[in-house]
């Protein structure tokens, strides 16, 4: 049983690791491109294609149909589970590009966007590429196997994102931005099938089907709704706004998903399969949720209040003074965003005790108290609406913890005790990060790695003198992993 737990926790932290740099390396590539290409395209062209997201983003949630979740949670599942999902995640994706196709006209009409008919029927392909690698991609995190994951996403990012510079570069304007992401689809899907050891059989089980689909069809219609609301807000915007502002919106995002989303797809990736591998045993189960918690917050609270602190000299330096008025919407997000992991740690547990059911109500709930700050946003500006996203971010995180609390006795006043430390050492930090843009007559660039050297520094000063768990965790990992390797390289 020891050796269980220990094999289960080096596996979890070699996936966390891995899973880390896919997320990480693959996200900054794709940050670094996207730098560039804001500094030769416009922001009304990145809002062309934020306009389409939404429509993407629920069809991809459709094909999936909560089936990976549902494989990953399925201790015994086998090549017929697998060809089961493959066959219905390619009939889906075939289905709901034609659907898209058909219907672009009319998102170009709601949006009064002529060029978007050819945009969504070009980016909708990227429905059957997906289709073709998601069981791949399941039976990988199965396994906690994120090594071949961050390969093929480094690879992909590298690729796509050449060629849609070169494109932009030669005058091909947002079709850079299309072609980048239909690239970056198909070469994913290609090395996932050739670096996967399954590959399916004809073969389509209805008891299989009908096993997985009760589990994951309310994981499907919690993803719709959540995707719908994610993905309201650029909708709103492309609508009643403009295409320029859309596009504003849609870089600031960037920059604050690049911190709370992506911590948040980490965690997520490696603690669903980890934990559900414990999840009769109420003691680990616990222990690893709170954990998870602790590690996670001690990051994400600094990284998203010093971004917020540093948004001016950062949006200048980076993608240029024509994106300045990104830069109030970067410092409200990144409060908005700031809780993301949270809510999908507390969230995960739920999934990881099969009450997919308790998880659809919740997320209904959630969503319909999200409406007053739609209305908001169409009445009072995108300011407002990102204020509104604030304070339905910390209601959504007392109801999440709530309810995953309980069926672990780790309720969320625990929660806030374990997280406090961390969120006042980000807080004081960052107070001081923004003072400092007062005090300095720099320019932009020497403001900023001053400003960001000052936030590493203290940050750790912090955390060790007040002996942080989170940072005491994170330094117990780093320095593990470190005799791994030193052991290795002798």
């Amino acid at each position: 049983m020891k050796g269980s737990a220990s094999n289960l926790k080096e596996k979890t932290v070699s996936g966390m690791i891995w899973s880390f740099g896919d997320t990480v390396s693959g996200q900054l590539i794709q940050f670094i491109i996207g730098l560039i290409l804001a500094r030769i395209l416009s922001p009304a062209e990145f809002g062309l294609v934020g306009m389409i997201i939404v429509f993407l983003a629920i069809a991809q949630s459709i094909v999936d149909s909560g089936f990976a979740q549902a494989l990953i949670r399925k201790g015994d599942a086998g090549s017929r589970d697998y060809s089961t999902v493959f066959w219905f995640n390619l009939a889906a994706g075939l289905l709901l590009f034609v659907l898209l196709y058909f219907i672009s006209p009319v998102i170009s009409r709601f949006y009064d966007e002529p060029q978007l008919l050819a945009l969504t029927r070009a980016l909708s392909i990227i429905l059957i590429i997906n289709s073709f690698s998601l069981v791949q991609r399941a039976i990988l995190a199965r396994r906690l196997d994120f090594r071949r994951q961050a390969l093929i996403t480094v690879i992909s990012a590298v690729i796509s994102g050449a060629l849609a510079i070169w494109m932009a570069l030669n005058g091909y304007g947002v079709w850079a931005l299309v072609w980048k992401s239909l690239t970056g689809s198909f070469i994913q899907a290609l090395l996932l099938w050739w670096l996967s050891s399954w590959h399916p059989v004809i073969l389509f089980s209805w008891e299989s089907f009908r096993e997985l689909f009760s589990f994951g069809s309310r994981l499907l219609v919690s993803g719709l709704i959540d995707t719908v609301y994610r993905n309201i807000y650029p909708l709103i915007i492309g609508k009643f706004f403009t295409a320029q502002d859309l596009g504003y919106f849609s870089r600031a995002d960037q920059f604050t998903r690049l911190s709370s989303h992506n911590i948040s797809q980490v965690v997520q990736r490696v603690s669903y399969p980890a934990l559900s591998q414990v999840q009769d045993d109420q003691v680990r189960l616990k222990s690893g949720y709170r954990k998870v918690i602790i590690t996670t917050m001690f990051i994400t609270f600094p990284a998203l209040l010093v971004m917020a602190a540093v948004a001016k000299p950062l949006i200048v330096v980076l993608i240029g003074e024509k994106w300045l008025p990104a830069v109030p919407y970067l410092q409200l997000l990144c409060l908005a965003g700031m809780l993301y992991p949270l809510h999908a740690i507390n969230l995960n547990m739920l999934k990881v005790k099969g009450r997919s059911d308790l998880f659809l109500r919740l997320e209904i709930i959630k969503k319909l108290l999200a409406i007053p700050v739609v209305i908001a946003g169409i009445a009072g500006g995108i300011r407002v609406m990102i204020a509104g996203m604030i304070i339905h971010s910390v209601v959504c995180y007392f109801i999440n913890s709530f309810y995953s609390g309980r069926m672990v006795c780790y309720p969320f006043k625990e929660q806030l005790a374990d997280i406090f430390p961390a969120f006042l050492i980000a807080l004081v930090v960052s107070g001081l990060v923004w003072l400092l843009s007062f005090l300095l007559p720099f320019g932009n660039i020497y403001l900023l790695t001053v400003q960001l050297s000052a936030a590493i520094i203290l940050i750790i000063f912090a955390a060790e003198i007040t002996g942080n768990k989170g940072y005491i965790e994170i330094k117990s990992i780093i320095t593990e992993r470190g005799k791994i390797f030193k052991r290795f390289i002798k």
